[in-house]
């Protein structure tokens, strides 16, 4: 199974979820951990290549989980978020993306 990094606020911002939507992101997150594929997700290759967004309704509300699992040393969480708007906030896809350039290289990491 692979390690979880937590790229910024991310684990606090997934704690910070309502408990159904902590305890399924926890869950998708669980899955993408043992190589399988959360169940409502799609790519963000706008973000990154091997970017994806874990997606999650409850009643109240839509909420994100953006990581990148491509990776042989873990799974990265970029950020975690409540989605209010039928488009994803431009801030949130900039956050995401600029954790995604501080992920060191594939020749960087020590193993």
């Amino acid at each position: 199974m692979k390690k979880v990094v937590w790229m910024g606020s991310s684990r606090a911002d997934l704690i910070a979820f309502p408990p159904d939507a902590r305890r399924e992101g926890g869950f998708q997150l669980d899955k993408a951990q043992r190589g399988e594929d959360p169940v409502h997700w799609k790519p963000m290759p706008t973000i990154g290549e091997g970017v994806r967004e874990i997606r999650i309704r409850i009643a109240v509300g839509a909420f994100r989980v953006i990581y990148l699992a491509s990776r042989p040393d873990g799974i990265y969480v970029l950020h975690c978020f409540q989605k209010k708007t039928q488009k994803t906030n431009r801030q949130d896809l900039a956050l995401a993306e600029k954790r995604f350039r501080s992920i060191p290289r594939l020749h960087e990491v020590k193993t």
